[in-house]
């Protein structure tokens, strides 16, 4: 079975037989009730066609769809044929007869869509709070703002509800909520993934974004969306550029890093001590950190809401705006109308400003692989945001604001959590189509800093590690749970036949454990448990024995154990060694301990 959403972990279950897509989506039903936030959502899918959706694929094959049976969801600001698009905001709605072009190629692909989420109106806002539809609940730190304003797109998938969902980014709406969600958040190249069917922001500027639990799920997403679309005049192909490789880990590789006088945290003090350990963690794996003058990209930064640009917020809206002024979100329309009129004289000067300061970044970049900032320097409470929503937003854009401007990539990872629970992330940004580049590097900061996948308790690192890709064609997947883990008695079993130790992990919470103490020497038994009875995740040790050895160890086990098949806490199946049900009769039941080295500490 599957642990979590992940699309690399629902293809391998689909792929081994292990669940359909009907399955999948009792399980996303189950998990929307569960979760129980209808702010997320400004439209769901009647369950009834979404079933409908699942059992179309049961003619198909995993193979033959990258995204067969994925759920996903997607910001209602992009269209979907026959679904209201609102853009948050009520009077301004209208269904559209054809989707976007981006929704259009996932369905292709064979991703199931739940429904539409809530979003700060007209996509104005790093918040989450400025929809007429509410506020959705963070899942990870409840008392805190989701992030916006692709809010209940990343609120989606950081609970649990769909593998990925579709936000847009102007400004920082990708990757802030992303970061105060504990999730991935891709904002691809201006151009690369078509805007035909997205409601404008500042249209110059506006990436469709993606978030996933991780940065491989992000990318594949991400490929299968960047197709030049010549209906949209902005769309640009996919190009590529040679950068470091990160396959051999960070070693060598160069990130700059804003200097001290330009870093700043709001005098959040749990968020400045998360990001030095993060950078920390990064040199300690063999990167160089180079500070450089970060006062340029502030000043772009600046213009975004500083200079003309915002009027073009207004200029995508105009019509709407000057028929139902009433209908805008009341900071929305502080800051579309309340903007200061700026000239053709002022669009040029702010223009040519722009194109001097995107050289000077250019040059503080040369030598460097990619720019790593705070996601985030601080993360607000709902009240305090609704206390001051318009300066405290903007100090969020601090480290986000200047990057569609200067035509960069990013993809902001989760990198662990503040000593106060917060979530907290980091984001790496290079040049225009680096976007693979990013999102590898990405995968490999995510696995060393993240802690756990969205709001759930899974370590974020466990899925590397399929069984299938552990060991040779011609060796065997063994997992050991008593006296033949490392240091302990029989140990020495598995040396003799040439076993090596791959790692320790965890079972499935399926499984019970007994002490036999009749054995010699003394050891558990791990037992499946009946339907009824109530299991645990029981701690064990993966080995890669050879197929021509494994006979040997085979005859030297005696009754009530055996080797069958064992779940892994990630759902994979490997075998290892059982203990046969009837033996637990006369077996002191000691599972509570979570493992044999635990129980044995306790004497």
């Amino acid at each position: 079975m599957y642990r979590t959403l992940s699309i690399a972990e629902l293809n391998t279950a689909y792929s081994m037989g292990q669940t359909t897509p009907s399955e999948v989506i009792d399980g996303v039903l189950k998990a929307i009730l569960e979760f129980d936030d209808e702010k997320t959502w400004i439209y769901r899918v009647p369950d009834e066609e979404v079933h409908k959706r699942a059992r179309a694929l049961a003619d198909k094959h995993p193979e033959d769809l990258p995204l067969y049976g994925i759920p996903f969801a997607v910001k209602d600001n992009i269209d979907v044929a026959g679904v209201p698009t609102t853009a948050g905001c009520p009077d301004f709605s209208y269904t559209p007869q054809k989707s976007a072009s981006v929704v259009e190629l996932l369905i292709e692909a064979g991703a199931i869509l739940i429904g539409k989420t809530n979003l700060d109106q007209f996509a104005t806002g790093l918040v989450g709070t400025r929809s007429p539809f509410g506020v959705p609940r963070n899942p990870v730190a409840p008392d805190y703002i989701p992030g916006g304003s692709s809010s209940g797109s990343a609120v989606a998938v950081s609970a649990g509800i769909v593998s990925f969902s579709l936000g847009t980014d102007t400004a920082g709406s990708g990757r802030i909520p992303a970061g105060f969600n504990n999730i991935v958040g891709l904002k691809p190249t201006k151009g690369l993934l078509s805007n035909d069917g997205v409601v404008p922001a500042c249209r110059t500027l506006d990436c469709v974004s993606i978030f996933a639990l991780t940065a491989s799920d992000a990318e594949l997403v991400r490929n299968l969306l960047a197709v030049c679309n010549h209906v949209d005049p902005l769309s640009r192909p996919t190009q590529s550029a040679n950068l470091f490789d990160v396959r051999d880990g960070l070693s060598n590789l160069r990130l700059a890093v804003p200097n001290a006088d330009a870093l700043t945290f709001f005098e959040d003090y749990g968020y400045q001590k998360a990001y030095q350990r993060s950078c920390e963690q990064i040199i300690d794996e063999g990167a160089e950190l180079v500070e450089i003058d970060f006062t340029p990209f502030v000043e772009v930064a600046n213009l975004l809401y500083g200079g003309p640009w915002v009027t073009e917020r207004y200029v995508g809206l105009k019509d709407f705006i000057s028929a139902n002024p009433a209908s805008l979100h009341e900071i929305t329309r502080k800051i579309i109308l309340g903007r200061k009129p700026f000239s053709a004289e002022d669009l040029f000067e702010a223009s040519y400003r722009l194109a001097d300061l995107s050289n000077v970044c250019s040059d503080l970049l040369k030598g460097c692989d990619a720019l790593l900032v705070p996601t985030s320097g601080t993360m607000y409470t709902v009240e305090e945001v609704e206390a001051d929503p318009i300066e405290l937003n903007a100090r969020l854009g601090y480290y986000t604001n200047f990057v569609n401007l200067l035509n960069m990539a990013a993809i902001a990872v989760p990198a662990g959590f503040t000593e106060d629970g917060r979530p907290f992330g980091i984001t790496l940004i290079s040049e225009a189509y680096t976007d693979a580049f990013l999102s590898a590097l990405g995968s490999s900061i995510h696995d060393m800093l993240g802690t756990t996948i969205g709001a759930s308790s899974i370590a974020v690192s466990y899925e590397a590690h399929a069984p299938e890709k552990m060991c040779d064609s011609d060796e065997i997947i063994l997992a050991v749970c008593g006296a033949h883990m490392r240091g302990l008695p029989l140990n020495h079993q598995l040396e003799e036949i040439g076993a090596t130790f791959i790692r320790e992990d965890r079972t499935a919470e399926t499984y019970q454990l007994i002490h036999l103490d009749r054995m010699e020497p003394t050891r558990p038994g791990l037992v499946k448990c009946a339907p009824n009875d109530e299991g645990a995740s029981i701690d064990i040790e993966l080995w890669a024995v050879p197929e021509v050895t494994i006979g040997r160890l085979i005859q030297k086990i005696d009754a009530p154990l055996c080797i069958g098949s064992i779940e892994l806490v990630s759902g994979e199946s490997v075998k290892g060694f059982l203990c046969e049900s009837t033996a637990d009769y006369d077996a002191t039941n000691i599972t509570a301990f979570g493992g044999w080295r635990k129980f044995l500490s306790s004497f």
